[in-house]
């Protein structure tokens, strides 16, 4: 049976932690942001204002032993999954 990930709440993890997971993160997903460049740092900026309004989740996937960062919506509809 596959464990169910756990939320990973961000005023937990230490600034540092969280700082580097969110720009694993956002270069993971890539930089090209069309015809307007985005600094990292505005970036990382807009997506802690994402987790600190519910939009986004932390989760450790303890199958895989990785961190992810996921929609609200993607956790719910992965909890009905499990």
């Amino acid at each position: 049976m596959e464990e169910k990930p756990l939320v990973i709440p961000h005023k937990e993890l230490a600034p540092a932690t969280l700082q580097a997971i969110l720009e694993e993160f956002i270069t993971r997903e890539g930089t090209d942001y069309g015809s307007q460049e985005i600094t990292l740092e505005r970036k990382v900026s807009q997506v802690l204002k994402g987790i600190e309004a519910g939009d986004y989740l932390i989760i450790f996937d303890q199958s895989s032993q990785g961190v992810h960062l996921i929609t609200k919506q993607q956790w719910q509809n992965w909890s009905l999954e499990l």
